[in-house]
């Protein structure tokens, strides 16, 4: 007996910290992916233009599209999806940034019904 094949939504959860080593070259990526988007209203351009040139991890957040992670997943179809940057301090050996720990915390709050 075989089940008919039914939708299954699954979130993803993805957390990076990235060293920026060159903000220029990030800066400079993302003006010339706006200026390459061809539908991009002028109003929205020059928004844009302004935020990256502003703020290092804007540029990033233009640069990095979640639909690039999942669009060779063979089976799948992206139905939502967010994301955001910023400028963080970042101390490897503190163990607030241990991520382990948060996803066992999470998987503990699941289970007894807490959140």
């Amino acid at each position: 007996m075989s089940t008919p094949e039914t939708s299954l939504f699954v979130r993803l959860r993805v957390e990076l910290v990235v060293e920026v080593d060159n903000a220029g070259a990030v800066t400079q990526a993302a003006l010339r992916r706006i200026a390459s988007d061809a539908d991009m209203p002028a109003d929205e351009r020059a928004h844009a233009e302004s935020a990256v040139t502003e703020d290092t991890a804007e540029a990033l957040a233009f640069l990095v599209d979640p639909f690039d992670l999942v669009s060779e997943v063979p089976g799948i179809e992206l139905a939502q999806a967010s994301w955001s940057s910023e400028s963080i301090d970042y101390d490897p050996d503190s163990p607030e940034w241990d991520l382990d720990d948060d996803d066992d915390n999470e998987d503990d709050d699941e289970e007894v019904g807490v959140g």
